[in-house]
């Protein structure tokens, strides 16, 4: 239990260094190419993300359990041979998927509300057969337990694409140029990754032989998790497609409905995934410790651990919603000189409620063995999302996003947490703690947002934000004391025997 601990912090930190990366790189990607050539890449990326799910999503999975088994058995030359066989039966599936897409070039034009995002799909197809090789060695290092490797080549893929990006950029100056340099970035930083991974692969005693007897094994047991994986990513695509399309067909002029999209999923959502890379490790730690339980057939522990998670969780993401309810406008302008960003984090902020608990149920789902359950939970979800985002952009524009998000992860977070209480019990019942929470964020989010319009007028953004939301903060979490939502005083007595116990063992070592 111990070195999964250590892994798990391990991950979370490389994680958290990568995600603020990206977050940072998407806030410079905004501001260098405009909102325009932002949605241009963005509809191609969505694109991209589900060939790549297609190619590279189960086959690390099942490359781990394999390697991981045959290394235990002492089996190195069939471990070699596996991960061989692994390797060329990805390109070649990755190879023949980029073929069928260039097929499909005149056809796409048609699908797509701007031509112009075909040319950039295209321009990055190659990063598919890249992610191939790099997620065949990814299964081998997952299998071997080297999280290290892993984590590294996944920061060495953010740090060269923003270096290449950045190296780029210099003298473009129209819309498509800015796209398009956004995706030859990406498909550079792809083939590196691809390189390097390799590179690890050898320097951590990996090695090939002759690929033979694997691939129907590989390609029979990758081929179902693939199909849930897919199923679930294909709705941003949709997504992609649609919503352009819907806000033309409402008499937006294609510019702009592009640029409006690229506001949205380029600059709006990912604050609002912002808690999901603090509690993204509690999601993958719940894993392997529920299915130890599980298989132990101990109930208490399975109990307790899902509701704390549970609470845990939801208390995060709630965290994150006074603060951009008050503040979002600011925010939005801060990062990305742009207001209507800000205005549709407002609008957005409590998206990230249903959006965490929707997550670290499916977690939980998965570790109890119904991850088909969830997909499907999620798909219907999705359903909704899509009726949403079909009809409404003609009465409410780009925010038709907004409600549809929220109402696929609302009716997703009841469908997980009603699968859930059918196994456990007692039952999660989180209704009376989403009530008193939303009653301390009213309070907080109208401080926040009192203390920034105030103090917009005496100090930059920066200072404006760094005080307005430390302040509602605090008084979030005083008033989360207060209701007994939290224990702060426990915080703070744990805190101190940690600290104290190091400090005699350090006092003890000296001795």
């Amino acid at each position: 239990m111990k070195s999964l601990f250590k892994a798990v912090a391990l991950i979370t930190f490389f994680t958290i260094i990568t995600r603020v990366l990206g977050f940072f790189f998407k806030i410079y990607l905004s501001r260098e190419i405009g909102a325009e050539a932002l949605g241009i890449y963005q509809v191609a990326f969505s694109i991209l993300m589900v060939l790549i799910t297609f190619v590279a999503s189960g086959m690390p999975l099942i490359i781990s359990k394999l390697s991981a088994s045959l290394h235990s058995k002492g089996e190195a030359k069939e471990e070699r041979s596996m991960v061989a066989t692994a390797l060329v039966v990805s390109v070649i599936i990755a190879c023949i998927t980029c073929l069928i897409v260039l097929l499909l070039n005149n056809f796409l034009k048609y699908i797509f509300t701007d031509e112009r995002c075909v040319l950039i799909l295209i321009l990055m197809l190659p990063a598919v057969i890249f992610n191939a090789i790099y997620s065949t060695f990814r299964g081998w290092f997952w299998g071997r337990s080297n999280y290290f490797g892993l984590c590294i080549v996944e920061l060495f893929e953010q740090v060269v694409r923003i270096v290449v990006f950045v190296l780029m950029i210099g003298g473009v100056l129209t819309v498509l140029g800015g796209a398009v340099t956004a995706g030859i970035s990406l498909t550079i930083a792809c083939f590196l990754s691809a390189v390097f991974v390799t590179i690890l692969f050898f320097a951590y005693g990996g090695r090939l032989s002759k690929p033979k007897g694997y691939a129907k094994e590989l390609i029979k047991t990758s081929t179902p998790i693939t199909f849930v994986r897919v199923a679930s990513s294909l709705v941003q695509p949709i997504i992609a497609i649609i919503i352009p399309m819907r806000l033309v067909a409402s008499g937006m002029p294609t510019s702009e409905a592009l640029a409006l999209y690229g506001i949205a999923f380029g600059m709006t959502l990912p604050f609002l995934f912002i808690p999901s890379a603090l509690t993204g490790s509690l999601g993958m730690a719940l894993v392997p410790d529920l299915s130890t339980a599980v298989a132990q057939k101990n109930n208490e522990h399975i109990t307790n651990r899902i509701t704390s998670s549970v609470l845990i969780t939801l208390f995060i993401s709630c965290f994150f919603v006074p603060l951009y309810m008050g503040a979002g406008e600011n925010i939005g302008l801060f990062f990305f000189d742009n207001a209507e960003s800000g205005q549709m984090l407002v609008f957005s902020a409590w998206i990230m409620i249903p959006l965490g608990i929707t997550s670290i149920t499916s977690s939980i789902l998965n570790a109890l063995g119904y991850e088909v359950k969830s997909m499907k939970n999620y798909i219907v979800g999705a359903i909704l999302m899509l009726l949403s985002i079909w009809f409404l952009p003609a009465y409410i524009g780009i925010y038709s996003v907004v409600v549809g998000m929220g109402a696929c992860m609302t009716l997703a977070s009841i469908l997980n947490i009603r699968m859930i209480n059918k196994v456990i019990s007692p039952k999660i019942k989180i209704g009376n703690s989403i009530f008193w929470i939303a009653v301390c964020s009213l309070p907080v989010a109208s401080l926040t947002s009192f203390l920034s319009s105030i103090l917009v007028h005496f100090m930059p953004l920066f200072f404006n934000l760094a005080i307005s939301c430390t302040v509602g903060s605090i008084f979030f979490l005083l008033l989360c004391q207060v209701f007994d939502l939290i224990n702060i005083k426990i915080w703070i007595v744990q805190a101190k025997e940690k600290v104290s116990a190091k400090f005699l063992r350090k006092k003890a070592h000296k001795n």
